[in-house]
């Protein structure tokens, strides 16, 4: 416990235009890693436009690794297809948690993560002080794939005995 920040929890609300692996569609899930750790969606059936509204937790004990992302299209008589991948960094976001901000209006935008070659952000995303939390949205353009955008949103839980940020 003493090693560990905190949990991350990625909320995986949906993904857009992703690829089809399948004569009509597809059937995808995210598999996350962070270091060692994986965790997973479940599989969408049929649906290049699936909708997860599903909470990952993983637990951080270094803010410097970025947290992957692949998402494949589930198969029954052969492997997944991949149906592309991305990553993206916690550091602004810790950066936001460090500020330790708790008269703060909900709403408010703690800093902008803009997009760049080092991450795979679609548009900017916004570190806001959410009903006493503070959140970040993004929107992941998948890399190595012909389409498909991945939208997330972190929370951090804090571990009571954890050495906290």
């Amino acid at each position: 416990m003493e090693h560990l920040h905190g949990l991350l929890r990625i909320h995986v609300h949906r993904g857009v235009h992703l690829a089809k692996r399948d004569v009509m569609s597809s059937d995808p899930y995210i598999i996350f890693r962070m270091g060692k750790q994986k965790v997973k969606t479940r599989v969408v059936k049929k649906n290049v436009n699936p909708e997860w509204d599903e909470d990952l937790t993983l637990s951080v004990a270094d803010t410097s690794l970025p947290v992957k992302l692949f998402v494949y299209d589930k198969d029954t008589f052969s492997l997944d297809d991949k149906m592309g991948d991305a990553e993206f960094q916690i550091g602004p976001f810790v950066q936001a948690l460090r500020m330790k901000l708790n008269d703060v209006p909900s709403g408010t935008i703690i800093t902008r993560v803009q997009p760049s070659r080092d991450n795979c952000l679609s548009g900017e995303s916004c570190i806001v002080w959410t009903e006493g939390k503070v959140v970040q949205n993004l929107v992941l353009r998948l890399r190595n794939v012909e389409s498909g955008e991945v939208e997330l949103q972190l929370q951090w839980i804090d571990i009571p005995g954890s050495k906290g940020l």
